[in-house]
């Protein structure tokens, strides 16, 4: 079942790309008693992910911190050192958290999993964004395959 506004964010362990390496984390704790916005892309370095879905997330990330977000969060199925990599050179540094899940747990437990077995990538992440206040979700777009309308930090903007 796919996650929709007022479910509670799954906890599920998954790695983030830190300056250090990477870290497990639970997302059960990751969202706790914040405001956090998620946005997810099928892929690292992926055409649109990298051309327009992260970058306008690093972009307006500002913007969206001073409406109350206390944190940014891409999210895809790679591990952690590919996200590392993506996060850097897409010159991420503090503003967007980079979640690496690479096993898709979260992604299947939020009900978000994408099959593109048949183009040899595997089970992957819709692209889709959510805002989540203290660990429930008040809004989450997903994406037509395809498409980049809803997900993407300005329409993001406008819903926190």
């Amino acid at each position: 079942m796919t996650i929709k506004a007022g479910d509670k964010i799954p906890a599920v362990k998954i790695m983030q790309a830190t300056a250090e390496g990477p870290k497990e984390v639970d997302t059960g704790e990751l969202f706790a008693g914040k405001t956090v916005v998620l946005f997810g892309v099928p892929g690292a370095f992926t055409p649109t992910c990298s051309a327009k879905h992260l970058p306008g997330f690093v972009q307006n990330a500002a913007a969206l911190k001073a409406k109350g977000v206390d944190l940014v969060a891409c999210m895809a199925v790679n591990d952690a050192f590919v996200m590392g990599a993506w996060g850097k050179d897409q010159g991420v540094e503090d503003k967007v958290a980079m979640l690496a899940d690479g096993a898709a747990a979260f992604t299947k437990a939020m009900g978000l999993e994408f099959d593109l077995t048949a183009r040899g990538l595997g089970v992957r992440c819709q692209r889709f964004a959510l805002v989540a206040k203290n660990g429930t979700v008040t809004h989450i777009a997903i994406e037509a395959p395809g498409a980049f309308e809803v997900s993407k930090a300005e329409a993001v903007l406008e819903a926190v």
